[in-house]
């Protein structure tokens, strides 16, 4: 089992920065891929950004060039930089860790889940 907390959200002005991070607690070794996703209001859950155990990464074409994840597998750590911030970037942001567990004698994937941390681009 894994906790997530996040923390970072803030309120910020267009064309300003923003640093997202995200601490995952418990059984850290089963984390896989871990992950940003965000919801504005009155719209679904949408993926932002990726990164594997090899640290692989994945961008979603709104953020491509103005977004970059990282992680510390180790202490089981990802964070979240975005630059040249848009009012459509605003949203609750929500840290994602995919683990590999055993239930019982059976292997299962999980997916949990932060808080979520509000991001407000206005001037």
């Amino acid at each position: 089992q894994v906790q997530l907390v996040e923390a970072g959200g803030g309120l910020v002005q267009p064309g300003g920065s923003l640093r997202l991070s995200c601490a995952a607690s418990g059984n850290i070794a089963s984390i896989n891929t871990m992950g940003w996703y965000r919801q504005a209001p009155g719209k679904q859950r949408e993926l932002v950004a990726t990164i594997s155990s090899s640290d692989s990464t994945f961008y979603t074409d709104s953020v491509k060039g103005r977004a970059t994840i990282s992680r510390d597998s180790e202490k089981g750590t990802v964070s979240l930089r975005m630059d040249t911030l848009k009012p459509e970037d605003t949203a609750v942001y929500y840290c994602n860790a995919e683990t590999v567990e055993y239930s019982g004698y059976q292997l299962r994937r999980y997916n949990y889940w932060g808080q979520g941390t509000q991001v407000t681009v206005s001037s």
